[in-house]
Parts: structure tokens; C-alpha cells; sequence
């Protein structure tokens, strides 16, 4: 199916989580490239810088010869002509996240009208799973390793122990 077809993943990833690994595993399996893009979200408070969760991305995905990891700031609809991507991928976890992803979907096809949104379900087991709730958890001192990947259970660590 991969017929030389290139996607986009954008998001913060902030934390990275299981889930979002299982997207990106997913559409690995789909197209032929896949550019996992790391953006800063104005609207959110970060716990890991830009570069952080960039070099988290690399170390979960080293073994996926068909993703690149890269960062982005300005309008998605501008990133994604600039790569010449084919298709966009937006994770559903629950029907609640529905409703945001239909209103980005609509936008970002007004901005440029080549983009055609694929919305992709993770595993049963990730369909709870938020970086909000992680960065809790974490920030509450509670375990995270379930919920990501080893490098970022580090870095979790670490940061609870500098509270």
C-alpha cells in the first residue's frame, strides 16, 4: 500500500507517549515516508523544550528507516506544502477528540486544498492515553513508564527529582 506516498504527524508530543508511537508505527506501515513534525502549541504549557522532544522522537523512531523527525513553527498548512506531503495523519483516541480533529481537518483544508486528513486509532490499549494526562501523573510524582517510551520515563525522572 505504501506506493510512494508521503505523510505528515504533527503535533507537540509533550511527553511522547505509547500511543503516539503506535500512530507513528502505523503509518510507517501505510506510506512510504512519514515526516513526524514537532511543533510548539501556543496554547499549551511546555514541560519539554523544542529540542528535547525532538531528540525523543530520534531515539524512539532510530529503528524506523522510513521516518523523519523534524520541527516546524508557523501554519501547518504552509509546512505541509513546503515538504510536499501527500497526506496529513491525526490520531483519534475517543469520539471526544472527533470534533477538534473534524474543525483542523476543515480549516487546514481551506488553507490548502491539497491536504487530505487520515485519521488513524491506536491500539485499545493507548485510546486513554494523553500527553496532558502523563505530564499529571508525572508532575504528581506518580509512574509514567507504562504509559512511554524508556527515554522518556527518563527524562520524566529526572525531572521529578530536581522538584
Amino acid at each position: 500500500m505504501k506506493n510512494d506516498i508521503s505523510a505528515l504527524y504533527p503535533g507537540s508530543f509533550d511527553p511522547l507517549t505509547n500511543g503516539h508511537l503506535d500512530i507513528i508505527k502505523r503509518a510507517c506501515k501505510l506510506f512510504s515516508k512519514l515526516t513526524v513534525a514537532v511543533t510548539k502549541n501556543s496554547n499549551k504549557n511546555h514541560l519539554f523544550s523544542l529540542d528535547e522532544r525532538v531528540a525523543m522522537l530520534k531515539e524512539s523512531c532510530h529503528e524506523l528507516s522510513n521516518v523523519e523527525i523534524v520541527s516546524f513553527s508557523g501554519l501547518l498548512a504552509d509546512f505541509f506544502a513546503q515538504i510536499r506531503a501527500d497526506v496529513l495523519i491525526r490520531g483519534l483516541r475517543a469520539i471526544s477528540d472527533f470534533e477538534y480533529e473534524f474543525q483542523m481537518a476543515s480549516i487546514n483544508r481551506k488553507l490548502n486544498d491539497n491536504i487530505e486528513t487520515v485519521f488513524l486509532m491506536p491500539e485499545q490499549d493507548y485510546t486513554f492515553l494523553s500527553s496532558s494526562i502523563v505530564r499529571e501523573i508525572a508532575l504528581f510524582g506518580g509512574a509514567t513508564q507504562a504509559f512511554v517510551p524508556d527515554c522518556v520515563e527518563k527524562r520524566l525522572k529526572a525531572l521529578r527529582q530536581k522538584q
